[in-house]
């Protein structure tokens, strides 16, 4: 019993030790997209502000594929030393599980580790449309069932979503087109061959601006600071209307609470930088943060509410 005793005592020790010394190598972030895109900037920021934080390297390594399933499957299935992270957009830990029958993780394979920032969407038209409001565009859809139409990159995209929301919430019938990509599905808004679309404010304000696209609602709870101008669908007689883009930062399953805990409260100190956030603000992301409790009650109400919508949307995947 003494030996036994004495071998617990030093294993206890030695994982105190360890958690102290976390990290004494390189940590790695998992992108499961490639570079260029919000989720890889986001995770980039990050990784800087802990490597300046802690003094050791911290790698961003893009594992793309599968809608992001690759990249989430690799970090699910990593060490739970706090060595490996991962950025998941809402689309891999709330919209994914609802959109595939089989999923090679789900969300019990991840600790919450912190939010880290947000992109709105704002619903745009084509000027050709006879709407300036959201109340409009939807008397304009019941007047002409069918005939409305939205644009996606893709089912299960948030712009696909945010149209099924607009559709169920106002009781209307759009019609709902799906492209390969952001690019082509903005590009028929312009053209005329499609209605509208809620699309990233950063993607969208420029054609805003030089008059190509009529702005009706930003699908956020508040107004974005980058189109202040601009109500909310929310306002518009619909409240509670949210339809936004989060991204987070998650750690696998069974990672040391005191690691989670430190990460996330690095990542609180660099996003309450004034600096930070005008980096942010420069790719049109707005700073969340919070508690790894925070986020995992923002996971399970997120989770709750698009399985309900893809219930009464009846949406399955391609």
């Amino acid at each position: 019993m003494f030996r036994i005793a004495c071998a617990l005592l030093a294993l206890l020790l030695s994982v105190s030790a360890n958690g102290q010394a976390y990290p004494n190598r390189p940590i790695k972030i998992i992108v499961p997209f490639a570079q260029g895109g919000a989720a890889d900037l986001l995770s980039r920021l990050v990784a800087q502000r802990l490597q300046e934080a802690w003094g050791q390297p911290v790698i961003v390594e893009n594992r793309t594929g599968a809608n992001g399933n690759i990249g989430m499957e690799a970090a699910a299935k990593s060490a739970p030393d706090g060595y490996t992270l991962v950025q998941a957009p809402n689309g891999n830990i709330v919209v994914n599980p609802n959109l595939f029958q089989k999923l090679p993780y789900t969300e019990k394979d991840f600790a919450p580790v912190s939010q880290i920032a947000k992109v709105e969407n704002v619903l745009v038209v084509n000027p050709g449309i006879a709407a300036k409001s959201v109340p409009e565009l939807l008397a304009l859809a019941r007047a002409q069932p069918g005939k409305i139409s939205f644009a996606s990159p893709g089912v299960g995209s948030q712009a696909h979503l945010a149209g099924e929301f607009l559709r169920l919430r106002g009781n209307v019938d759009l019609l709902h087109i799906a492209y390969k990509g952001v690019g082509p599905a903005l590009n028929d808004v312009l053209g005329g061959q499609v209605s509208m679309m809620f699309a990233a404010i950063p993607s969208a304000q420029p054609h805003v601006k030089a008059g190509k696209l009529r702005a009706l609602g930003v699908a956020s709870l508040q107004r974005s600071s980058a189109m202040p101008d601009v109500p909310t669908v929310a306002e518009q007689n619909l409240p509670g209307f949210e339809a936004v883009s989060w991204y987070s930062i998650l750690a696998p399953a069974g990672t040391p609470k005191e690691i989670v805990e430190r990460v996330s409260g690095e990542i609180a100190r660099m996003l309450a930088q004034p600096e930070t956030r005008e980096k942010l603000a420069g790719i049109g992301a707005t700073a969340i943060g919070g508690t790894p409790e925070q986020l995992a009650a923002v996971i399970q109400d997120e989770s709750a509410r698009y399985a309900d919508l893809f219930k009464k949307a009846g949406i399955r995947a391609e």
